[in-house]
């Protein structure tokens, strides 16, 4: 029998009946908690104060603050959550800014039952929910104008790794997973997460799409 805490999930919606159908989806799941819900950005982030979630579904288009800033501000708090963008799109250019802002990659709002669940776990556990295509897309958006401060500064940041630090980050950016990336250098799921955590404090980012924006920046294309 699975002893750990059930994960703590909060899902921002503006439309009250997206927010009760993955209420009632992820509810039914097997250790998952649904423990919060908000009709806007600035609610998100009082109720977030409130339940402590691990995961945040976040809608990207709502009135007042809107997804993306609730996204940096939830972040930016005491104890902040895993962000996963909610779009109805897939290119939506809202979707970008939201992934360069932090969210730790984007789930469509038509996603089946089983795999909505599949997506909170792999995403509270540290594993991309956005596919290779998708990341190459988002780093291609995002660093179509990158200056030469940019370049520099990314350089700068990335002579601060380790050589093994370096490789995780390149295959990052390649769009591998956790669990790919383990198989390609040899090493444990444990020490590869371990990597990307001391990856995401030295590189001062908080997600997988910012380390692969930050090796491509350094890139210079």
């Amino acid at each position: 029998m699975n002893q750990s805490a059930p994960i703590r999930v909060m899902v921002v919606d503006d439309d009250p009946m997206v927010i009760t159908g993955i209420r009632g989806i992820l509810q039914a799941a097997d250790g998952i908690d649904v423990v919060g819900s908000a009709t806007s950005g600035e609610d998100a982030v009082e109720a977030a104060a409130l339940h402590y979630p691990d995961v945040v579904l976040m809608d990207i288009r709502m009135p007042g603050i809107g997804g993306i800033e609730a996204t940096q501000r939830l972040l930016n708090s005491v104890r902040p959550p895993k962000v996963v963008s909610l779009t109805s799109m897939s290119g939506d250019d809202h979707l970008f800014r939201a992934l360069e802002a932090g969210a730790a990659g984007y789930l469509l709002k038509d996603i089946g039952p089983v795999d909505l669940a599949v997506a909170v776990r792999k995403v509270h556990a540290g594993e991309p929910i956005l596919a290779p295509q998708s990341m190459r897309q988002v780093i291609a958006k995002v660093t179509s104008n990158t200056d030469q401060r940019l370049q520099r500064e990314a350089v700068a940041l990335l002579a601060g790794l380790t050589d093994r630090e370096r490789q995780i980050a390149e295959l990052v950016a390649e769009g591998l997973s956790n669990q790919e990336i383990a198989e390609e250098t040899f090493m444990s799921l444990a020490t590869v997460k371990t990597h990307l955590n001391r990856i995401n404090i030295k590189l001062d980012t908080n997600n997988r799409v910012r380390i692969a924006t930050m090796v491509v920046r350094a890139r210079g294309h």
